[in-house]
């Protein structure tokens, strides 16, 4: 079944669209996206195993060109082995005895600047800016701001959902990922002679290439900073299955 959608609209609410789209077929292929989208969960739970049909690699698709090859646009062994290597830095044994007490003290810091305002945005005034302080912690990248942290994600979950060419857009992007990997590169030499649990330090103690340490710490912090706080995120194809 074919699907036309107007990309001005979908791009600012997909949600219309996304349900006719379920209710059209299972799969319906979207002429203005260039692909055929497995509209219902319970399809993509099943069919998402089957990686000698749906490859999670997309070497011409905009997140491997935009933010690099990483895991999560790999199958099989080359997955297993970078998701394995990441494991230490992430595990929830690691996040309860290396990440909690740092989380806590992030938040309560932001607790305090809201203490004195008579009304804040939820989402904005405190969930991205949590999220920002923990990634801060959790990537290692600790010359950046828990501000830049949200900028450059959105810059990339932007970059990566520019089906329409935008170069504005992908300039964006660009800019958002030449930024991470400078604050990769100034925080390199540190985790290496001082080696910690941040995802830069375990990376580089599993011995990832540059390349892919890079591309794995950019998907750390687009899904970290934009998922959690905006659950509701219009760019990504997690939304396909939202009410």
């Amino acid at each position: 079944m074919e699907y036309t959608i107007d990309p001005q609209r979908f791009w600012h609410d997909p949600y219309p669209d996304l349900a006719a789209m379920q209710a059209l077929a299972s799969v319906v292929y979207v002429p203005q996206l260039d692909a055929a989208l497995i509209t219902r969960r319970a399809d993509v739970f099943v069919q998402e195993k089957r990686v000698d049909i749906f490859s999670s690699r997309q070497p011409e698709g905009l997140m491997t060109r935009l933010m690099g090859e990483n895991m999560m646009r790999k199958d099989g062994p080359a997955h297993q082995a970078e998701r394995k290597q990441i494991f230490p830095s992430l595990s929830p044994r690691t996040v309860m005895q290396v990440w909690r007490l740092e989380f806590e003290r992030a938040t309560q810091a932001v607790i305090d600047g809201l203490q004195d305002k008579q009304e804040f945005d939820l989402v904005r005034d405190f969930a991205m800016p949590v999220s920002g302080a923990a990634l801060v912690a959790i990537t290692g990248l600790r010359q950046m701001t828990p501000a830049q942290m949200d900028q450059v994600s959105q810059a990339m979950i932007d970059g990566c959902a520019n089906y329409r060419g935008d170069p504005s857009v992908e300039r964006a992007c660009h800019v958002a990922t030449a930024q991470i990997d400078a604050h990769i590169a100034l925080m390199l030499q540190e985790v290496t002679v001082n080696p910690d649990m941040s995802v830069l330090s375990v990376l580089r103690q599993g011995g990832q290439p540059l390349a892919n340490i890079q591309a794995n710490i950019k998907l750390v912090i687009s899904g970290g900073q934009n998922e959690p706080p905006r659950c509701h995120c219009r760019h990504s194809s997690c939304c396909l299955d939202a009410p």
